[in-house]
């Protein structure tokens, strides 16, 4: 199949490839929080809408109106800090390499080796020194944006926009929808406590988040979403992290819970969501449920299909505490060439 011959359903007519505000009929400017909502239609979603060229997907919707809207967000000055530690003993799905952080230069080894004539002690008479460090990690551990790029379909192995391996592969990582075209994200972000609804401290190994899960988590924190959101879903498992995730028994325990593709759709067709994250690893329900036509179901559709950056390993521990469950979401990536996903990163909940 070709890789484009399904996107006529997904086009929208007259959408240009730039993004704009767009009203509800009858609203003024001012009276509602301006939603990123240019580009999605209800019950399609987003999908490769933006030109053959695009790298961005959903995040093309954000607009300066929608940027200012979530930071008015910001009113008390409170941060939540959303990034999880990591190091060489973590967690992380078994598909990808472990971590080393490796002491490249110390300042008893400068000194002993003498090979920068500048630390010589006749020009160097206070006797500075210095530490780098040279790291061996992947570039989907830690906190975490998934770019367009990272996963693959089909025969001709393409993604997000029709990108194949053949012309854009390469031996120094993706050359398209590479981790650089992850533009700086300011949204509004509504947590939904699923694992709160629950009555659990973690929900359950592989339990299955449903869209009757959704309404009932929007339902009890007395929220709505809107299109042009960050959605983030809290399973409970990042309470087991501790400092570096080295509790690994527990955290694989109930890192399989998620949602499922039915969800994922609920959330972006009927909801607008603009990128959905939770705190697991891999945001969907593990192992896929029967009838799945890939292990990562959700994974393709959001990224392949919609064009819609996936958030993992989210910390969200100190907003279900506080019960903020609306907020302005603030993330940017490391700008790393052919790299798949925005690795190790502190994204923040600003309220």
């Amino acid at each position: 199949m070709n890789a484009r011959s399904w996107i006529g359903g997904l086009v929208l007519g007259g959408v240009g490839l730039a993004a704009g505000l767009v009203l509800s009929p009858g609203s003024k400017a001012g009276q509602e929080p301006a939603a990123a909502s240019a580009g999605w239609k209800e019950g399609v979603g987003w999908g490769w809408i933006w030109g053959a060229d695009d790298q961005v997907g959903s995040l093309n919707a954000m607009t300066n109106e929608s940027r200012r809207d979530a930071l008015a967000l910001a009113k008390e000055g409170r941060v939540f800090d959303l990034g999880v530690g990591y190091g060489r003993n973590s967690y992380k799905w078994p598909g990808h390499s472990p971590c080393e952080v490796i002491t490249f230069r110390g300042p008893e080894g400068v000194k002993r080796q003498a090979d920068n004539p500048f630390t010589d002690p006749s020009v160097n008479p206070s006797g500075q020194g210095w530490h780098s460090c040279a790291l061996f990690i992947s570039d989907n551990v830690g906190t975490q944006i998934d770019g367009l790029g990272h996963v693959t379909v089909g025969e001709d192995n393409h993604w997000y926009n029709g990108f194949q391996e053949a012309a854009w592969g390469g031996n120094f990582g993706v050359r398209k929808c590479d981790v650089t075209t992850i533009p700086p994200i300011v949204a509004r972000g509504v947590l939904l406590d699923i694992a709160a609804i629950k009555g659990a401290e973690a929900l359950p190994q592989g339990y299955a988040i449903t869209p009757g899960d959704i309404d009932q988590a929007l339902a009890a924190e007395g929220v709505q979403l809107r299109v042009g959101d960050v959605v983030l879903i809290r399973t409970g498992v990042l309470r087991y992290w501790g400092a570096d995730g080295a509790d690994v028994g527990n955290l694989a325990e109930h890192d399989s819970a998620g949602i499922t593709l039915e969800t994922a759709k609920y959330l972006v067709e009927k909801f607008g969501a603009m990128m959905i994250c939770a705190d697991t690893s891999g945001l969907e329900v593990n192992p896929a449920p029967p009838g799945s036509d890939t292990f990562i179901p959700v994974h393709k559709y959001l990224l392949i299909e919609q064009g819609v950056h996936i958030g993992e390993f989210h910390y969200l521990e100190d907003l279900a505490r506080d019960k903020i469950y609306e907020f302005c979401y603030v993330a940017t990536t490391n700008k790393i060439h052919g790299t798949t996903a925005g690795f190790a990163l502190r994204p923040l909940a600003l309220k």
